[in-house]
């Protein structure tokens, strides 16, 4: 995957063979690229120029043939390479496969094209566009402000991770990839899964060795051991300054190794032999020496190394028939490895997908199940009522007939009651009398003081038969 420093040859690249060339024409973007946007630009005549900051490209197009004209037209694109993303320049009958966007020179025989090629389709481009807000400063060209920005914002929730994720965050670690985090904690010597805001607390605001390579005053034989934040500055300057081809700036799938045997033999720890490698958090394998650190990802797993490409040069005439074969087969190592490497962002989208599909499924039945629970107490309510209703009216009718009984009951036992009563004598009839009242007065008086004397005192009681004795 294109890191800082390819992006920067890639800058340097695409200037050196645009510095002494016109293009001219419109810019023609792949039907396959359906993803990125088409490019309003039809001059007769432009010039190409190109500036890096991190894993950013911007290309500049300038109209017209002169560059000390002014008031003329430009136009920025800004281009981020994805996983395969490079710059050809080649002849237009030799366009490569994967060319998504094309810019064609003029008054040149034969026709040339640059070409921005993707055969992975991850790369992605803006018309107009400005370096991301997302992503920090370069640490390589804006080192000051790189270093400040990360001492200074060491609260983040950013820095909560193991150091070997935090450096892949290109918010501070902008340009850091995978084979450069492992290079540079190598040097340093810190364990990848310790905690970046522990690792990173200890280093100064100022860099001493900054300052010493900076001053001319300071001599030569004073040395300032270099901190992690400023490796990061180092190492990435190492690749672009490296002698013949240096990293090659070529990832096409049929490259010769003779492209990156100086890369390969700067690397100290990147896939080397000896050293040990542990999948992050992120499914990205981390390259290392000693102990991974406090921070290790529970079920952490190491993948096995794979065996490198054979050389074009190197193969025999004997195997020249098999040379065919062999490359495929080479592809398909290398269709693995793409696999592999996107396999976490495959798994994503995917599990994204099933997700959607499970959700509507399960909202689908929930609402049959509703609708037929919804029905059945449709169905089974107005029984539910009936009954209710009719059970209700059985009750009061039973309850009224059991009022009904009881009154008629207890008027036939008072009936009874009544006959039953020995009959008093006739008196009245035989003897009438002209006024009665006053008499039945005095007896009943007297009968209620009788009857009420046992309520009262003994005294009370003596004077009041005193009293009716009197009388």
């Amino acid at each position: 995957m294109p890191e800082g420093p390819e992006i920067y040859l890639a800058s340097r690249f695409i200037n050196l063979i645009s510095k002494s060339r016109i293009y001219g024409g419109q810019v023609v973007k792949s039907e396959v690229s359906t993803k990125n946007p088409d490019v309003p630009w039809a001059a007769k005549y432009y010039r190409v120029t190109a500036t890096a900051r991190g894993k950013e490209l911007k290309v500049t197009l300038h109209e017209g043939r002169d560059e000390e004209k002014k008031n003329r037209s430009t136009l920025d694109i800004l281009i981020r390479f994805g996983m395969s993303g490079s710059f050809k320049f080649t002849q237009v009958d030799e366009t490569p496969k994967h060319a998504h966007l094309r810019f064609y020179t003029i008054e040149e025989d034969p026709p040339m094209v640059l070409s921005f090629v993707d055969y992975r389709r991850f790369g992605r481009w803006e018309v107009n566009g400005t370096w991301g807000s997302d992503r920090g400063p370069d640490p390589m060209w804006e080192y000051p402000s790189f270093r400040e920005n990360i001492l200074t914002n060491l609260k983040s929730a950013a820095f909560n991770k193991p150091i070997c994720e935090a450096m892949l965050n290109q918010k501070f670690f902008n340009g850091i990839g995978n084979y450069l985090r492992a290079e540079i904690l190598y040097r340093c010597g810190i364990a990848p899964f310790d905690e970046a805001r522990e690792v990173l607390s200890e280093i100064k605001p100022f860099s001493k060795w900054h300052e010493s390579t900076l001053s001319p005053k300071t001599p030569t034989s004073v040395k300032c051991e270099p901190d992690i934040l400023d490796l990061c500055h180092i190492v990435p300057k190492e690749v672009i300054n490296l002698e013949g081809k240096g990293k090659g700036y070529n990832v096409d799938l049929d490259a010769d190794e003779d492209d990156y045997k100086a890369f390969k033999e700067w690397l100290q720890c990147y896939y080397q032999d000896g050293m040990k490698n542990m999948v992050d958090h992120n499914g990205r394998t981390m390259w290392f020496s000693g102990k991974p650190g406090k921070m290790v990802p529970r079920d952490a797993a190491s993948r096995g190394k794979k065996q490198g490409k054979k050389n074009k040069k190197g193969v025999d005439e004997e195997d020249a028939a098999n040379h065919g074969s062999s490359r495929k087969r080479v592809k398909k190592e290398d269709e693995d490895e793409i696999k592999t490497e996107d396999m976490k962002q495959l798994k994503e989208e995917l599990k994204e997908d099933m997700q959607k599909q499970v959700k509507k499924e399960v909202k689908r039945e929930i609402k049959k199940e509703v609708k037929e629970k919804v029905k059945k107490e449709v169905k089974e309510e107005p029984k539910k009522g009936r009954a209710r209703k009719n059970s209700r009216k059985s009750m009061d009718v039973k309850e009224n007939s059991a009022v009904k009984t009881s009154i008629t009951l207890s008027n036939k036992l008072a009936q009874k009651l009544k006959d039953n009563k020995p009959k008093r004598a006739n008196n009245r009839e035989k003897n009438p009398v002209k006024s009665t009242k006053t008499p039945k007065a005095k007896v009943t008086k007297k009968v209620k003081d009788i009857n009420s004397v046992h309520r009262e005192s003994p005294v009370r009681r003596s004077k009041r038969i005193g009293s009716v004795v009197e009388n």
